[in-house]
């Protein structure tokens, strides 16, 4: 796995850019010019670049044109939202268009969706027996294919990707499913955790937090 470079004018959104990515298991290299951009990029290989739009001096539609050449997929994260500017982007050969502000959880789906797309950047998650192939979408368990629904799956990843962490069910809910279908289905999220219990052999690593939500255990934590 190469790293991701992130290129925003703005050093704090580079800095909450390159935290989320990290937790999530990514490598990351942040940069706040695009002729700092630029050098790394003619000296080094990315597996992604996100891009902000608006930056004083090379702006990203510019910097885009250097990139494209070096074949390396690239997001544009932007404030600019209309359909005129997301248009332009795409047709200039972007691979995704990330309007700011946006949802952590929005920002590593989009990641994702174009890393699976171009072929680049699978993770591996191991806990305990269990090993998820991110770029195969295999699970196994002591070497055992496991059979998960697409829903299983995804939240899978939100917990390995959050071990240690309390998460909350409304998030989990939203992640996953969606505002919409989490007003409705207030027993999907408690249904998807047991079978992920069952099927991986988790029941006493997926800790309930009454009235809260779930939270995966660390290795470490579990006798």
């Amino acid at each position: 796995m190469k790293p991701i470079l992130i290129v925003d004018d703005e050093e704090a959104i580079a800095r909450l850019i390159a935290r989320t990515l990290s937790n999530a298991g990514y490598l990351c290299r942040a940069v706040t010019s695009s002729a700092q951009a630029a050098d790394l990029l003619e000296q080094n290989s990315y597996d992604l670049v996100l891009l902000d739009v608006m930056m004083p001096g090379i702006d990203g539609y510019d910097l885009l044109q250097y990139i494209l050449p070096t074949g390396t997929p690239c997001i544009f994260l932007t404030a600019k939202g209309t359909l005129a500017d997301r248009v332009r982007g795409l047709h200039m050969g972007a691979d995704d268009y990330i309007v700011k502000p946006f949802e952590p959880a929005e920002l590593i789906a989009r990641v994702e969706a174009v890393l699976r797309r171009t072929g680049r950047g699978s993770l591996r998650f191991t806990a305990w027996d269990v090993v998820v192939d991110t770029a195969a979408c295999r699970v196994t368990r002591a070497g055992k294919p496991v059979q998960l629904t697409p829903k299983e799956y995804d939240l899978l990843l939100i917990l390995l990707r959050n071990r240690g962490s309390v998460l909350y069910r409304d998030y989990l809910y939203e992640t996953v499913w969606g505002e919409e279908e989490m007003l409705d289905n207030t027993r999907t999220l408690d249904t998807h955790i047991q079978r992920l219990r069952r099927k991986l052999g988790w029941e006493d690593k997926i800790t309930t937090i009454h009235r809260v939500g779930y939270r995966l255990e660390s290795e470490d934590e579990i006798p």
